[in-house]
């Protein structure tokens, strides 16, 4: 049988290697340490912000921006709906109700027309509005421009979800650098992995510091433990900043990589009928995390389940793009702005392998099986 080939697999060198054996040899390693406050530095400084706040989760990272921004229950929070469960999840997790705002069918990214009509729908119910939550989908960043100025003009905090976005830019300026906070994912299917791991990055010192508090179980600076606040157990390891450190170092070798990925897809597909490769125009901004199709079926004479299908026989990964947190059975009873193209996508997308460390081969046998199963149609 053919080794199974994945869509993100983890992208590790002897670099990291080398960066974890240092860092246990240190001795440093329960939570905390040098490599900690080394990568919040670090990353800060590649993103352009003040503070990083290392943090075990990059759904950890919005709850606690969540929480800093005093998201209470009985609130709104405005967000994408075409996104992973754990951006509603962070906002379900404070007791506030999150709202749906359905997709610009060219990127996928929050439709800032929607997020307009759903703040004035929101404010003439009297309802408070306790953040806006945009998501950077598939490593293209949203028209922070855009959004920005509604959430100015509604008076409403921007919290911005990249966690799939790090390394891109919008408008020149850094994913991970918007709103009052932003957020990044480690994940191990991320362009960047710590294994499991995210970060808060802000320009606010208080609101880092806030969060700091709280992910260390809120714990006052006396010498026996002392709690005046429901704290968590949200930091990250001085380990896994470790092996983070060595992944940032070669960030813009595994954007690299992807971008040489997305461009073969791009011939691939130029000449076949009723496919384009989603996001394709103006990616040139993307850190290009995962490549998808959309396929009209119709004029391609083939779905996507089809060659989703195909490729599982050949022991390749792909995936429908995000199923809309509206349709999913857990939060379908919550409220939006839905237009129908989130559903659209999801019904015509498929991500394809996309990681940095797929080797040549590997990407002969995903391209070659495309190209058959294409000609066959």
């Amino acid at each position: 049988m053919s080794e199974r080939i994945y869509m993100s697999s983890p992208d590790v060198t002897q670099r990291e290697e080398d960066a974890v054996v240092a860092a246990m040899r240190s001795g440093w390693i329960a939570p905390l340490g040098p490599d900690v406050d080394a990568f919040e530095r670090e990353l800060a400084e590649r993103v352009g912000v003040d503070h990083g706040v290392a943090l075990s989760s990059g759904t950890a990272a919005l709850h606690l921006g969540l929480i800093t921004l005093g998201v209470r229950p009985g609130d709104v929070v405005v967000t994408s709906t075409m996104t992973f469960a754990a951006t509603t999840n962070a906002i379900v997790y404070t007791g506030a109700e999150p709202y749906f705002v359905d997709a610009d069918l060219a990127t996928g990214n929050m439709n800032p027309e929607l997020l307009r009509r759903a703040l004035e729908r929101l404010r003439e119910n009297g309802e408070r509005v306790a953040a806006i939550v945009p998501v950077d989908l598939l490593g293209k960043a949203v028209d922070y421009t855009a959004i920005e100025a509604i959430a100015a003009e509604f008076e409403v905090p921007v919290l911005a979800d990249a966690a799939e976005s790090l390394g891109a830019t919008h408008r020149g300026r850094a994913a991970g650098s918007f709103g009052r906070a932003s957020i990044v994912s480690f994940n191990g299917n991320k362009i960047m992995t710590t294994s499991g791991g995210g970060m808060l990055l802000t320009d606010d010192g208080r609101f880092a510091q806030h969060v700091r508090y709280l992910a260390t179980q809120a714990r006052q600076p006396v010498v026996h433990y002392e709690h005046t606040d429901v704290g968590y157990n949200y930091r990250m390891s001085n380990l896994l900043a470790a092996l983070g450190r060595a992944q940032l170092s070669r960030l813009d070798e595994m954007i690299a990589r992807r971008r040489e990925m997305r461009e073969e897809y791009k011939r691939l597909f130029a000449g076949v009928a009723g496919v384009e490769v989603f996001g394709a125009e103006g990616d040139d901004a993307d850190n290009v995390w995962l490549t998808s199709i959309i396929v009209d079926s119709d004029a391609a004479g083939w779905t996507p389940q089809q060659l989703a299908t195909a490729l599982a026989e050949d022991d390749i990964e792909s995936r429908p793009l995000w199923k809309p947190m509206h349709r999913q059975p857990v939060f379908e009873k919550y409220r939006g702005e839905i237009d129908g193209s989130s559903e659209r996508l999801f019904e015509r997308g498929l991500t394809l392998p996309s990681g940095s460390a797929l080797t040549g081969a590997q990407r002969e046998r995903v391209l070659g099986a495309i190209s058959s199963f294409v000609a066959t149609r």
